[in-house]
């Protein structure tokens, strides 16, 4: 008989077992209010089946599984040979193979791809982010390779298969590929105008050899990768592939792995260009306009991943604050735990809406939402991600000392937080690219205020916080010193506004008084005590 210290009691079951997808309201609602109706029973079958996967004790064990055994970098085999391999653990492929096959790389190839990519991406990733990283580089690439209309012909297919094929092989003889992105280099970091790696064309027309180095190259096992380097005509965007067509390995040195805070199941690399076969994409002199398209995919899959993170941190709390009792009741009961669940909770959906928002607008692809798209993807970058950190150790302190444990999933969660705001351009980056937007092309900012506009006269808070921004939209002194303050009110009143039109109104109530009306404290739980909280927090609350 087990001694009676050592009986268990009052802790809180793991949140496992249940439909990722389906628990999350704000989630449900949106692709049942962005989907064409024709396709909601198609798409709801497929996120529910994903959902279920994704909350199963098996998947939640992969993604334990690619984190404690993180990637290997094999230089040369046995013989002395150069290979440059990655290996990956068992579950890793697992996770990827999952993915490719649910879709999130085929966005591009079927009626409401976008919206139901999205919305699969922040349900499966909740299990593990690492892997995210390939999908949404391989997701990315497609726009890109459209500025050569017989690449994309060739490789499209590849890259939107539902196929996972492993190995690295002539991409001819592949059922499915993944591609990767190398922008950034030693010297210039995000000013890739300053890159040194040169591109020397061959015979053949469109065809170069590249001599130079990435410092960051993630997912270095994919198939081909995206490139950027200084032609003759300037700067160009490049494809780079690791096997080339007669079967032999392309030059692509694989220098070392990046010893990273969190993403530890990603392999992030530098690699160096020694005499590497490219094909360019697009025309010389033309690589930022070419490759920018696929940044901005990927930016909105930063969105994505956040609120994916998000939604977690904040499942895991309200779960725990359901289950765990001190002085006497429930903490999921007790007015202040309450209202830091809420408050974390409204970060959460407002994260979800706005991200689902972007996707919507992909699928549109009018001229409209494109230029929507233009001011909001580096609004919504520049805000979610930053807010996923502040959510993470929140969502972690309402566990206690049993958050701080390896084995609740939440340090994890929190090493991972702040990655979004950092990939594809720190937080200095959206701003800047956000106040080029506002000075180059008027048609972004108009369609902003249309958009916002829709939701003016339901909050005066809202209103306020409209007329707010538009004042400092008319004053253009010192613009870049205070470009942050300026793109989180954009973000900000975009969410409010999202919110008012769509969350119910206790949701909406409590984001348009903290977030907009100032009756918010500096940190969670500051929410005005007479709001509806009980709801907000019931909403969030994941039911297994």
């Amino acid at each position: 008989m087990a001694a009676s210290t050592h009986t268990v009691t009052n802790q809180a079951p793991p949140l496992v077992g249940y439909d990722v997808f389906a628990a999350d309201r704000a989630l449900v609602e949106a692709v049942e209010r962005h989907l064409d109706p024709q396709l909601l029973d198609e798409a709801r079958d497929e996120l529910t089946t994903l959902g279920r996967t994704t909350g199963s004790a098996q998947v939640q064990e992969w993604g334990a599984l690619a984190n404690e055994n993180p990637p290997k970098l094999r230089t040369h085999d046995r013989y002395g040979n150069r290979v440059d391999e990655v290996d990956f653990h068992p579950s890793w492929h697992r996770l990827l193979g999952k993915g490719v096959s649910a879709g999130l790389t085929a966005a591009w190839s079927r009626p409401g791809g976008h919206l139901r990519r999205a919305a699969g991406f922040i349900v499966w990733t909740q299990a593990e982010a690492g892997h995210g990283c390939p999908l949404s580089m391989t997701h990315a690439a497609v726009p890109a390779l459209r500025a050569d209309p017989a690449l994309a012909a060739e490789w499209e297919p590849r890259l939107t298969s539902t196929v996972y094929d492993q190995g690295l092989r002539p991409a001819a003889q592949k059922a499915g590929v993944l591609f990767g992105m190398g922008m950034t280099e030693k010297q210039g970091g995000s000013d890739v105008r300053a890159n040194t790696t040169e591109a020397r064309p061959l015979a053949e027309d469109g065809t170069y050899e590249l001599t130079g180095h990435k410092w960051f190259c993630s997912a270095p096992m994919s198939d081909g990768f995206l490139v950027l380097a200084q032609a003759p005509g300037g700067l160009t965007c490049f494809l780079v592939p690791r096997v080339l067509a007669d079967g032999t390995r392309n030059v692509f040195r694989i220098q070392r792995l990046k010893d990273k805070l969190g993403n530890r199941s990603n392999a992030s690399s530098e690699v160096e260009f020694d005499g590497t076969w490219a094909r360019r994409v697009g025309d010389e002199g033309r690589g930022v306009r070419t490759i920018i398209e696929m940044v901005s995919a990927t930016r909105h899959d930063c969105v994505l991943g956040a609120a994916s993170l998000m939604r977690q941190a904040v499942a895991q709390a309200v779960h725990h604050s359901a289950h765990r009792e001190a002085f006497g009741g429930r903490l999921i009961d007790k007015p202040l735990m309450r209202n830091v669940l809420a408050d974390l909770a409204l970060e959460s959906e407002a994260a979800t809406t706005l991200a689902m928002r972007l996707a919507a607008a992909y699928d549109d692809g009018g001229e409209e939402e494109r230029a929507f798209l233009r001011l909001a993807v580096p609004a919504a970058k520049y805000w979610v991600t930053k807010r996923c950190t502040p959510v993470a150790v929140e969502a972690l302190e309402c566990l206690g000392g049993n958050g701080y444990v390896e084995e609740s999933g939440m340090p994890r969660l929190l090493r991972e937080s702040p990655l979004n705001s950092i990939w594809e351009g720190a937080g200095n980056v959206q701003a800047l690219d956000l106040l080029r937007a506002l000075q180059r092309e008027p048609q972004a900012l108009n369609a902003f205020l249309r958009e916002v506009g829709l939701a003016r006269g339901a909050d005066h808070r809202l209103d306020g916080a409209i007329k707010n921004l538009l004042a400092e939209l008319a004053d253009l002194d010192g613009i870049e010193a205070r470009a942050r303050r300026l793109v989180e009110r954009i973000a900000l009143v975009l969410q409010g506004s999202l919110l008012v039109r769509y969350a119910p109104p206790e949701v909406a109530d409590a984001f348009c008084a903290s977030r907009l009306g100032g009756d918010w404290g500096s940190a969670f739980g500051t929410l005005p005590h007479s709001l509806d909280l009980a709801t907000v927090v019931e909403r969030a609350r994941p039911v297994c």
